[in-house]
């Protein structure tokens, strides 16, 4: 093999799932006939996340691209130091030690020279001695600098099975000194304790050590990460059957060896067996797998929610009935379904967009106010509460925020210290998960009435279990639908074609509309030239919308050329394209740049950020090796380890934009999305719009989305424990 050094110039492409690389280096040895015009070597192989500025010793053979010409394929990577003062400036000045910028990284090297890194490693003391160096700084600098040497290790073990440097300092973030020992003895422990680590990375490592393939440690990891995943799904249990089966699948293992590891899961109460009559008779009768967690959430949620409903004198029973009269300007199901709340502990209000929800609330709140009883409003998201503050012209809170969670202490507010209020209504109440649920029912005492309020057509939440659809089809409480659709929303095709959409009726595109288009698209390739000019010169010259802050692009699906991903790539390269004066930063394959339109992908209790929440980077500080993001107002900053929770958000999913509205939506959908054209979905994207709703599309597309009712069913038992209980 040949062999190659040099520095990283810049990085062309990334795979974060196998680390296939294409980069350019620029090599210590001069006059290669493979070089650029610019001195540069293209580079490409199976490599460790890498930085500009970082130096490498390849080992490889050059080769010839039919397009792209000579390059060199690398078969083994290591990182290494460089010797000349040029490249100890550019490597230090990479962003490698946090503390250490590019004008510092100068001032260091043209005071050591070739003996830097000799003095950052062995002398470190003296880094004081360099101007505007005090003693803050150099003991940041030397902590960054053992946190780097320790972290190597563990890189140097996990770069050769397809682990990422951003993956590696996580780990070591985790565990500390004890990482490289916790990887090399039970490596399924990664995927248990950290975001980004999946089963399918732990189990390579631990194949590659020889953990054999029936070893019960490996069975039952197997057996949890899929339960984990069929939670992902919206799941609450596996039927026994199909986990034995998809287990089997996943690791390649007899049939005959799962149920045995079940028993040992149950045995050390990390799962538990239920019988479900509902559940079709297999070989393994009516047998069910929860894990823990799930289990005492369902069978919590359906015991509180049985004895808050029949809890009967309760504390809005003795309103006066003056306060049952709502006024003329309800409608007659709006006042009925006021009635029934005030006089049931727990119900549901539902209906479509226009129908008069939140004119119902506000009614609500006027007569319990003047009946001087207390109450709260909360919605599952942010956005949501913001939305329902708004509308009501009264606060309204997160139910994390209303029940003080903290990430150290949990919920403050639980059945020991429960929530002070007579009534509390829960809006966008579709969107409630089962773990969610259980912790809101923990903290509403006796004679509580609790209102669920949401549109039980879109779709369920994203998290586990349909609680809003299991309580509506138990039957155990009483269900108000609001139909009657007001004046003032009728005059929108947004409102009138999300209600023809629910009938199972296709749209209308009439010439008159203001608010609502089509743009006719039959392949992929298409609807992409569309979606950028309609989101960066249609609808901004027309409808004076920006293009980030007001255009939200919808898709069902994340892969393809009108996927999430792709879309994104494309509107952020438009939008916000890279410039020598703006800064950037690839972290986990994905590049970020100051002005990026982000979502936040999972829960971030201690950062106070939740899953869906959108922002707008602010900073990336190659110094501290930080990003900073703005969500409405509040900035908020992660680590370069911490990067992996966020996803460049100018195209979201259906699924991630519930609870949200926008200005304006542009939904691409395809025949090539047929595994995820269903009328709910196709509903609830167009029901996030407030003023425009365009469509990327066609009618062979909408059509199909329109006559598939079929909702997709969920692993749950709520119904069931509701009714049997």
């Amino acid at each position: 093999m040949d062999t190659l050094n040099g520095s990283v110039e810049r990085i062309t492409f990334y795979n974060p799932e196998n680390g296939y690389s294409v980069l350019r280096l620029r090599p210590e040895q001069e006059g290669l006939p493979a070089a650029n015009r610019e001195g540069l070597i293209t580079i490409t192989g199976n490599l460790p996340e890498l930085s500009p500025g970082e130096y490498l010793k390849l080992n490889g053979q050059w080769t010839t691209h039919p397009k792209h010409g000579l390059q060199f394929s690398v078969e083994r990577c290591e990182q290494i130091r460089p010797a000349s003062i040029e490249g100890l400036r550019r490597y230090l000045g990479s962003g490698l030690l946090k503390g250490i910028g590019p004008k510092l990284a100068g001032r260091i090297v043209d005071h050591f020279g070739t003996e830097t890194m000799d003095v950052i490693e062995n002398q470190p003391q003296r880094l004081r001695e360099v101007p505007d160096i005090g003693r803050k700084r150099s003991r940041q600098i030397i902590h960054a600098w053992e946190r780097q040497k320790n972290v190597k290790d563990i890189m140097l073990f996990l770069h050769s099975h397809g682990v990422s440097s951003n993956l590696a300092v996580k780990i070591y973030k985790q565990y500390g000194d004890q990482a490289l020992n916790i990887v090399q003895t039970n490596p399924y422990q990664l995927a248990r304790d950290i975001f980004g680590v999946g089963f399918k990375t732990a189990d390579r490592i631990a194949q590659a050590l020889g953990l054999p393939t029936d070893h019960p440690t490996r069975l039952e990891a197997g057996l949890i990460y899929l339960l984990e995943e069929m939670n992902n799904d919206g799941h609450v249990y596996s039927p026994c059957q199909i986990l034995i089966q998809k287990t089997t699948e996943l690791l390649g293992v007899e049939q005959a060896l799962l149920p045995d590891a079940i028993q040992r899961l149950a045995a050390s109460e990390l799962v538990f067996l239920e019988e479900i009559p509902e559940q079709e008779t297999t070989e393994n009768g009516n047998s069910v797998v929860y894990l823990t967690p799930y289990y005492y959430a369902e069978r919590g949620v359906a015991t509180r929610l049985r004895a808050l409903a029949l809890e009967l004198p309760s504390r809005l029973s003795d309103l006066p009935p003056s306060f049952v009269s709502f006024g003329q300007d309800l409608s007659e199901e709006q006042s009925q379904a006021l009635g029934i709340t005030l006089s049931h502990p727990v119900s549901v209000l539902t209906g479509g967009p226009g129908t008069g929800k939140t004119t119902a609330i506000k009614a609500l709140i006027a007569a319990v106010e003047g009946a001087g009883k207390r109450y709260a409003l909360a919605s599952p998201t942010g956005r949501a509460a913001k939305r329902l503050s708004e509308a009501c012209g009264r606060p309204a809170s997160t139910i994390h925020r209303l029940l003080e969670y903290s990430p150290a202490e949990g919920f403050g507010l639980n059945a020991d210290n429960p929530l002070r209020v007579d009534l509390l209504v829960v809006d966008e109440a579709s969107m409630l998960d089962l773990l969610l649920t259980n912790s809101l029912l923990k903290a509403l005492e006796p004679g509580t009435h609790l209102l669920f309020v949401g549109d039980i057509d879109q779709l369920p939440s994203v998290g586990a279990g349909d609680v809003l659809r299991d309580v509506i089809g138990s039957g155990i409480v009483p269900v108000s639908r609001l139909s009657v659709i007001f004046r003032q929303a009728s005059d929108s095709h947004i409102i009138s074609n999300s209600h023809k959409i629910n009938r199972g009726e296709t749209p209308e595109f009439p010439k008159q509309s203001s608010d609502f288009f089509l743009f006719p698209v039959n392949s992929p390739e298409e609807a992409a030239n569309w979606v950028e000019d309609v989101v960066t010169k249609r609808i901004p010259e027309r409808f004076g919308l920006h293009p980030m802050r007001d255009i939200q692009v919808l898709s069902p699906m994340y892969r393809g050329l009108a996927g999430v991903s792709a879309i994104n790539a494309r509107l952020q390269a438009t939008l916000n394209p890279p410039s020598a004066l703006k800064p950037e930063r690839t972290l986990f394959g994905q590049t970020f740049r100051p002005g990026d339109k982000v979502m936040q992908i999972k829960n971030d209790y201690k950062k106070q950020v939740f899953n869906g929440d959108i922002g707008f980077l602010k900073e990336i500080s190659q110094v501290e090796q930080t990003l900073t993001v703005e969500f409405d107002g509040r900035g908020v900053i992660y680590d370069w380890s911490e990067t992996d929770q966020l996803v460049l958000a100018y195209a979201v999913s259906v699924h991630k934009s519930q609870g949200a509205e926008f200005p304006a939506v542009v939904l691409v959908l395809l025949t090539q999305h047929y595994m995820m054209l269903q009328r709910n979905l196709l509903y609830t994207a167009i029901t996030r719009a407030k003023k425009l709703c365009v469509l990327i599309s066609n009618r062979k597309s909408i059509a199909i989305a329109v006559k598939n009712n079929k909702v997709t069913e969920r692993y749950t038992g709520l119904a069931w424990r509701l009714m049997d209980a």
